[in-house]
């Protein structure tokens, strides 16, 4: 009986590994918005605003928090069919999310603020882009949790898979929210 308890304390492997890739993403953030506060301070350094799409998006992603917890909470009730439309609802979510990121980095172009622009905007397409790949990353998680909610056949009704793909689209939440904040102030 007390070995079965130990078990259950254990985290599963997914998800260690997910924390360990989570927190080495978190410092390459760290490092991204360090450079960025130091090369502010240089002579050069070109101020300018972002585009509003972005907050948007933020909005967009918030809400897609909300529905994939819901999915997990679905999934666990094994009410199928509602687990089914809230995940493909994520998954459009983080799609359109992704596309508002593109609608503002063309934004950012149209204001002559090319990649190859001011350093300060070099900086936003990095970080941003890099949170873009990270999101589309998380996407693709979403999409192969939509290919399995529709097979015709469940073989293992197992909450890990869902678990970890919403605690890392939480994460690429997090991670939006904190750098849309930081670019915001910190310009």
């Amino acid at each position: 009986m007390q070995a079965m308890s130990v078990q259950r304390k254990k985290i599963h492997p997914h998800k260690y590994s997910l924390w360990i890739a989570m927190g080495s993403i978190t410092m390459m953030f760290i490092g991204f918005t360090s450079a960025y506060v130091v090369k502010r301070s240089q002579a050069n350094w070109q101020v300018f605003e972002l585009p509003h799409i972005f907050w948007i998006s933020t909005a967009v992603i918030l809400i897609s928090s909300g529905t994939i917890q819901l999915a997990v909470k679905q999934f666990k009730e094994r009410n199928m069919r509602r687990y089914k439309q809230l995940i493909t609802l994520t998954a459009i979510l983080g799609v359109v999310f992704a596309a508002l990121q593109c609608i503002g980095f063309s934004q950012l172009s149209q204001r002559g603020l090319p990649l190859s622009g001011p350093v300060s905007a070099s900086f936003i397409y990095v970080i941003v882009g890099m949170h873009m790949l990270h999101v589309l990353g998380g996407v693709v998680a979403l999409l192969i949790m939509f290919a399995r909610a529709y097979r015709t056949r469940v073989r293992v009704y197992s909450a890990v898979p869902i678990e970890v793909a919403s605690l890392y689209w939480h994460f690429v939440d997090a991670l939006w929210i904190y750098l849309l904040v930081f670019l915001s102030l910190a310009r």
